[in-house]
């Protein structure tokens, strides 16, 4: 009985297989490369400015947050600082690296704000990327 599952299983499988290779094989031979881009996207990235805003006002808000915001930096300092007071070297190592990866996204998303803000304006004088160029 153990054998008849074990050569029910691999031919099952081995169906599968041959299914699967056959359906790929078609799929790829009918399909035809993706349009290239027509344009920069400039319309609906006008459309978007607002919102990417709003994420990084917030992200940026969470970060310089105190000990009590989840996602702050000075939460994750106050980690670090308890876990080698407690000689969790290991666990502080961990943290710290997360620490400076988090202190450098700060930097990162105040460089993009000043980028949107750029693109806000090219919008405005562009009439929200529906200019003809």
């Amino acid at each position: 009985m153990d054998i008849r599952r074990r050569r029910r299983t691999l031919l099952a499988g081995l169906a599968t297989a041959a299914l699967l290779a056959a359906g790929t094989g078609a799929a790829a031979a009918d399909s035809s490369p993706a349009p290239a881009p027509t344009g920069d996207g400039a319309k609906a990235l006008c459309k978007r400015v607002p919102k990417i805003d709003r994420r990084i006002e917030r992200a940026l808000k969470r970060l310089d947050a105190g000990v009590g915001t989840r996602g702050s930096v000075a939460r994750l300092e106050r980690r670090v600082d308890n876990a080698k007071k407690v000689g969790h070297t290991e666990i502080a190592t961990f943290l710290e690296d997360r620490l400076k990866t988090r202190k450098a996204l700060v930097p990162t998303l105040k460089q993009r704000q000043q980028d949107l803000a750029d693109v806000r304006t090219w919008c405005q004088d562009n009439n929200g990327g529906r200019a003809a160029s």
